[in-house]
């Protein structure tokens, strides 16, 4: 199974102190700090996604389920928001193809990230790309446990659709930002994968 390279930092500890333990005939400590490494294993997966390759379609940036859609921002007015559990792969995943515009990281709290309110509250990195005539812009949003977000990308670089921008650790929340023009596929209650799914297309 393949995993983020992030997940090193734990992962080795955690394989390094379960060693110890049985080494020190200390089988139920090693046997969890071997569940622990396991959990690390399973949360940091990256599998291998079929992108979608048709014209002016829209790919979730994100694994997870949706919690909301509603009136947006400014020129972009449509917002689709996903909650990623911790059973959820948190590789976050460019909607479009198209140029990184801006990034801003912005501080904030850590609010539970299925509670609407972390959308404005809480720790945040903002991503707006433009591809053609479409901008978007992708907000990944730190969550209760989700205390690190980690970008892949830098201003100025140019994405494929469905490209792996980043990593929110252990919970967390994507909002996904719309200009008006787009036929949305997904209902509140759905389940999205990352890259995979279809939010919606460009009319």
């Amino acid at each position: 199974m393949k995993i983020v390279a992030d997940a090193y930092r734990f992962l080795i500890p955690l394989l390094l102190i379960a060693i110890l333990f049985a080494f020190l005939r200390q089988y139920g400590l090693a046997a969890a700090a071997a569940i622990l490494a396991l959990f690390v294993i399973f949360f940091f997966r990256d599998p291998e996604r079929e992108i979608p390759a048709k014209d002016g379609m829209i790919v979730s940036p994100a694994d997870g389920k949706v919690v909301r859609i509603a009136t947006g921002k400014g020129n972009l007015p449509l917002q689709v928001s996903i909650f990623l559990s911790v059973f959820d792969v948190h590789v976050n995943r460019a909607p479009i193809e198209g140029r990184v515009t801006r990034m801003e990281h912005r501080k904030g709290s850590f609010k539970a990230a299925f509670d609407d309110a972390a959308s404005l509250e809480n720790e945040r990195n903002i991503v707006d790309i433009e591809g053609g005539n479409h901008s978007v812009e992708v907000v990944l949003i730190a969550g209760l446990i989700a205390r690190r977000i980690v970008s892949w990308i830098s201003p100025g670089d140019r994405l494929e659709r469905g490209q792996r921008i980043g990593l929110i650790r252990f919970g967390s929340r994507v909002d996904l930002f719309l200009p008006r023009d787009v036929e949305l596929h997904v209902k509140k209650g759905d389940h999205v994968r990352g890259g995979a799914s279809i939010i919606g297309k460009f009319t």
